[in-house]
């Protein structure tokens, strides 16, 4: 298997993969392959996104993402990455993808000066949380994760005090 940090010239294969993760977790159809291309190129990889994409290969096909980044600061004058998504293709799941995925962003965190790596999962999601446990990740149960979404934050935004 290849892990290797993904660009532009991988949006092709990253929009299948990406299409097959909104199916996954949305249904069937819920964004076209075009529109996924379209977002990838002008959003994931733009100048302001600070995401970075990592892709996972066997046998020269594209069978898993994730995409973190860094933030600073983090206590003790260290960095934290973030890992914003991890998905497997269904044609490669228990094959040891997202572990390698993660490893490969563990890795890269530390030669970054960062002293901790955290994501998040649904809790509707038991087999991540089972999976994320089994390599001796911690369940942080004393954050509490805040949202503005949709006409809330357009709410938030237009309000005048």
């Amino acid at each position: 298997m290849e892990i290797a940090i993904c660009g532009v010239a991988d949006v092709p294969e990253l929009a299948s993969l990406f299409v097959e993760m909104e199916n996954y977790y949305f249904g069937h159809g819920v964004v076209s392959y075009d529109d996924m291309s379209t977002y990838l190129a002008d959003k994931v990889f733009s100048t302001y996104s600070g995401v970075t994409v990592v892709g996972a290969r066997k046998n020269g096909v594209l069978v898993g993402f994730a995409t973190f980044t860094l933030m600073f600061p983090a206590p003790l004058c260290s960095g934290q990455a973030f890992m914003k998504e991890l998905f497997t293709s269904e044609i490669a799941r228990g094959q040891g993808v997202g572990k390698s995925l993660i490893r490969f962003i563990a890795n890269f965190a530390i030669k970054h000066g960062c002293s901790r790596l955290d994501w998040t999962a649904e809790k509707s999601n038991p087999k991540a949380g089972a999976f994320y446990l089994s390599l001796g990740a911690a369940l942080i149960e004393e954050k509490q994760y805040f949202r503005l979404e949709g006409e809330g934050l357009e709410k938030f935004v237009s309000r005048v005090e």
